[in-house]
């Protein structure tokens, strides 16, 4: 429910984004009204038991796969883990550079895939692990071996990695109202326009598409945010690409609260949504 709540929270397709999926989709056949641009960002949700093929494209006249589907968009992937682990290794380029290189004998094709990773699992094979009602009847080395079916890289490549713990029993019952997605998409607009205007002068648009260079220049911290981060480094055994990218969601959550300057707030923020690195 979440992840198909997603796209109703992001800001609207531009013109230029809208004529990226318009192609993507004719290509692969799936536009119902010629002539028509596609106005509504994509929502993809292949089954776990994908091939590389579907996920990536391919074919002799190779086609868009899903996550190129999911261009601009939001591709979904439920039970994570049990996606084949070679099948999963194909999303780093993607999400790493924001497009899938496809090569036949005769011929590569560049298709985009810059989109919104949503993915789901259970904590262990039973489902249980840091239940507070339901006991784990995992051993550690089940739990070990059903992680390393996800490789590093690829959970360096995920910003916010949330546990989703059991709902209480009056929150079942009362059903209190949360915020909606008009209220929460007014919040989402102010913070990509406060990037938009960053980078008013760069080739990108929003904070996920920052280099080096940019972190350098848009990311700077004072003493106490520096400490903070070099204590979660050492903590978590966090890589290079990690650490980029608590940055980045720092630099986002800073941008939602209307604030200039990375505070060390934002910065333990970003550290606590790294979940899975810290059950590892």
């Amino acid at each position: 429910m979440l992840a198909r709540r997603l796209p109703g929270i992001l800001p609207p397709l531009s013109f230029s984004e809208a004529l990226e999926v318009t192609k993507i989709h004719s290509v692969a056949g799936l536009l119902r009204d010629r002539g028509t641009l596609v106005s509504q960002r994509p929502f993809r949700s292949p089954h776990h038991s994908a091939s590389g093929p579907s996920l990536v494209g391919g074919g002799s006249y190779p086609k868009p796969g899903e996550i190129s589907l999911a261009h601009r968009g939001v591709l979904f992937l439920d039970e994570l883990t049990e996606v084949q682990r070679n099948v999963l290794e194909f999303l780093r380029q993607p999400l790493e550079d924001g497009f899938v290189t496809i090569t036949r004998t005769r011929q590569s094709v560049r298709f985009p895939a810059q989109f919104t990773l949503v993915a789901s699992t259970n904590p262990c094979p039973c489902g249980y692990y840091g239940d507070p009602i339901q006991p784990c009847t995992c051993s550690p080395r089940q739990r070990n071996q059903y992680w390393a079916r996800l490789s590093g890289p690829l959970m360096d490549r995920i910003d916010l990695q949330v546990a989703v713990n059991r709902l209480k029993p009056e929150e079942i019952v009362r059903q209190s109202m949360g915020e909606d997605s008009k209220t929460v998409r007014e919040r989402v607009l102010h913070g990509r326009k406060r990037s938009r205007d960053r980078f008013a002068n760069e080739s990108i648009q929003c904070n996920a598409e920052m280099q080096s260079r940019h972190l350098r220049q848009w990311c700077p911290l004072d003493e106490t945010s520096q400490q903070l981060l070099e204590g979660a480094i050492r903590k978590l055994g966090l890589s290079a690409r990690a650490t980029d990218r608590i940055l980045k969601v720092a630099r986002t959550i800073a941008d939602l609260a209307g604030e200039d300057a990375i505070q060390s707030h934002h910065i333990a923020e970003a550290v606590q949504y790294r979940t899975i690195d810290r059950m590892q």
